[in-house]
């Protein structure tokens, strides 16, 4: 399984998502610190998910690396997040 797969599947079992987009953004970040040939170092995800309600930004992404797990976080140079409600 990619990390984007990987990505997508534990969002989408811990937070029920309503939109979801994971998006792979390594190639923008050829030559820069943290890139891994073959992609899958940079990613920017897109959530919509009611788990997100009343919760503050920071929140929301604790909600996400605790989702992605320790191991997985670990072996993402970058995460952008877009997260709402």
């Amino acid at each position: 399984m990619t990390r984007t797969e990987q990505i997508e599947t534990r969002l989408r079992e811990a937070l029920a998502p309503r939109d979801l987009v994971v998006r792979d953004d390594s190639e923008a970040h050829r030559g820069h610190s943290g890139y891994q040939e073959g992609g899958e170092s940079h990613f920017h995800v897109i959530i919509r998910s009611e788990a997100f309600a009343g919760q503050s930004r920071i929140n929301r992404h604790r909600m996400v690396h605790k989702a992605l797990g320790p191991e997985l976080v670990a072996e993402i140079h970058a995460l952008s997040m877009d997260l709402g409600e």
